[in-house]
C-alpha cells in the first residue's frame, strides 16, 4: 500500500530451514538479554518518493537524540521489499524492524516480539481493535500496524448527470444498470473500471464479498467457496462477460496503470478507490468532478468496507528489546504517527488519531467506517499463498470462458491443504 496506489508482490515465503537458520543467529534471538545495542537496523517500505525518506530520516534524527542509539534506515521500494527482506532472514542479517504487508509467516517461525513484550500499555490499548486482531496470530499481537486505508465508491459526476443518474447506487441492481447507462454514451467511457490484475486483485475481490455477505474466513475455518463467494465472483465476472461495462480485459488490468488512470482521465464512470486516488484527483486530475460514496450491497446489508493495513513488526535480536520499545513509543506517539499518515495521504490506526482525523471533510466517508472494517486474514500465515493464487489466476476465473465456482473450490482446497 503505497502512495503511488500499488501494494507490494506477496511476502516470497523464506523456507522452514532458512527461517530456522536466521532463529538461531550468531546474535541470538534472546530478546532484552545481554548488553543493550549501539545501533538498530529498520527496513521501510516507500510509500511516496516524496513523503517517505522525508519523515523516516527526520523521525531517526529524533529517535538518536531521545535514545542514544544509532538507527540505521533503509527504504526500499514495494516492488523489491518482499525479495528484499526475504534475503534478509535466509542470509542471517534480521533487521530489527520490518515495514511489510504480511508478518504471521515470521511470528509462526518464532522470531517475532509480541506486543507484550516492545509496546507500551497504553500504545496497545490506543490501537483500533480492527488493526489489534488483524495483527494477532495464535493469541499474541505481533503485527503493529503503521497505517490504514479503506475503500469506497468513486463515481464520475459528469459521466453520470450525461446518463440521466442522479445518485450513487445502493444495491447491485442500481450498479449494474448505472455502469450500462455510462457506457451507452460511447466515446471510450466505461462504466465501471474493474482491476483483477495481479497488483491488488485479492483487494478488489475482497471489497464485493463483503458486500455480499461473504469473506475469506469465519470462526477459523476458510470458507473461500461459499455460496456468497461464488455469487459475488459470477456477478463480477457478469459485468465484463455478459454486461460488457468495464474496460477490455479486466483480468489483466492493475489499478495503478490500468483502472486508476480510466477514473483520472474521465473515461470511466466507477471505481473502488480510497485516499491516495483522492489526492491525486485533487492534485493532478483536477478536471474530474468526482463524488465518494458506500459500496453498493448485494445482500440488503449495510455498506460495507475493505480495509488494508502495513505492519512495523519487530524482529527478536540479541540486546535489543529496549531499543525496539523506544522505536514503538516514539513512533505511536501522535505528533509522530498522525503527521506520518497525513504526508502519505492515509487513514489512521489509532483511537487518537481518529480524533486527530475527523475535522477533515473529504476523510469523512472512511473514517465512519473504519471502526468496524473489514480485513483479509493475514494472521493466517496460509493467507500468503492463497492471496498470490487470487492474485495470478483470478483473472483466468472471469474470462469469458472462465469458471468462478472452481476457481473457488480450488482456492478452498489449496487453502485447506496448507499448500
Amino acid at each position: 500500500m503505497r502512495k503511488s496506489i500499488r501494494r507490494g508482490a506477496t511476502l516470497a515465503l523464506a523456507s522452514v530451514a532458512a527461517i530456522s537458520l536466521a532463529a538461531c543467529s550468531t546474535n541470538g534471538s534472546s530478546g532484552s538479554g545481554g548488553d543493550s545495542v549501539k545501533s538498530i537496523k529498520v527496513v521501510i517500505a516507500e510509500y511516496s518518493p516524496d513523503n517517505t525518506a522525508k519523515f523516516w530520516k527526520a523521525f531517526a534524527k529524533t529517535y538518536e537524540e531521545t535514545t542514544k542509539v544509532k538507527l540505521d534506515l533503509q527504504i526500499i521500494s514495494w516492488n523489491d521489499i518482499d525479495q528484499q527482506s526475504s534475503t534478509m532472514v535466509q542470509t542471517n542479517n534480521l533487521p530489527d524492524i520490518l515495514n511489510l504487508n504480511t508478518y504471521a509467516s515470521y511470528a509462526a517461525d518464532g522470531l517475532l516480539y509480541s506486543g507484550d513484550e516492545v509496546l507500551p500499555k497504553d500504545t496497545a490499548e490506543d490501537i483500533i481493535p480492527a488493526f489489534v486482531n488483524s495483527g494477532t496470530y495464535k493469541g499474541k499481537f505481533y503485527g503493529m500496524p503503521d497505517l490504514s486505508s479503506a475503500r469506497a465508491l468513486f463515481y464520475n459526476k459528469d459521466l453520470f448527470s450525461q446518463a440521466g443518474i442522479a445518485k450513487p447506487p445502493t444495491t447491485w441492481d442500481e450498479f449494474r444498470d448505472d455502469a450500462k447507462k455510462v457506457t451507452a454514451l460511447g466515446n471510450g467511457a466505461v462504466g465501471y473500471a474493474q482491476p483483477l490484475g495481479p497488483e491488488e486483485a485479492q483487494g478488489e475481490l475482497a471489497m464485493w464479498l463483503f458486500n455480499n455477505g461473504g469473506t475469506f474466513k469465519k470462526d477459523g475455518k476458510w470458507t473461500l467457496d461459499s455460496p456468497e463467494n461464488v455469487k459475488t465472483l459470477e456477478f463480477m465476472k457478469g459485468l465484463s462477460v455478459t454486461d460488457g461495462v468495464t474496460q477490455n480485459n479486466p483480468g489483466s488490468t492493475n489499478r495503478t496503470d490500468g483502472a486508476f488512470p480510466l477514473f483520472e482521465q474521465g473515461k470511466a464512470g466507477m471505481i473502488v478507490g480510497f485516499g491516495p486516488l483522492q489526492g491525486a484527483l485533487d492534485k493532478d486530475f483536477t478536471g474530474v468532478n468526482y463524488g465518494i460514496a458506500p459500496m453498493p450491497s448485494g445482500n440488503k446489508a449495510d455498506p460495507q468496507t475493505y480495509g488494508v493495513t502495513d505492519y512495523l513488526m519487530a524482529f527478536k535480536k540479541k540486546g535489543n528489546q529496549d531499543a525496539v520499545k523506544q522505536f514503538y513509543k516514539l513512533y505511536y506517539s501522535p505528533d509522530q504517527i498522525n503527521t506520518w499518515i497525513k504526508a502519505e495521504g492515509f487513514l489512521p490506526v489509532t483511537q487518537s488519531g481518529l480524533k486527530s482525523f475527523e475535522s477533515e471533510d473529504k476523510l469523512k466517508v472512511y473514517l465512519d467506517t473504519l471502526p468496524n472494517i473489514h480485513l483479509t486474514p493475514t494472521d493466517d500465515p496460509e493467507w500468503d499463498k492463497v492471496k498470490l493464487t487470487i492474485q495470478q489466476n483470478i483473472g483466468l476465473a472471469v474470462a469469458p470462458d472462465g469458471d468462478p465456482a472452481k476457481f473457488l473450490k480450488d482456492l478452498q482446497a489449496q487453502a485447506e491443504a496448507g499448500k
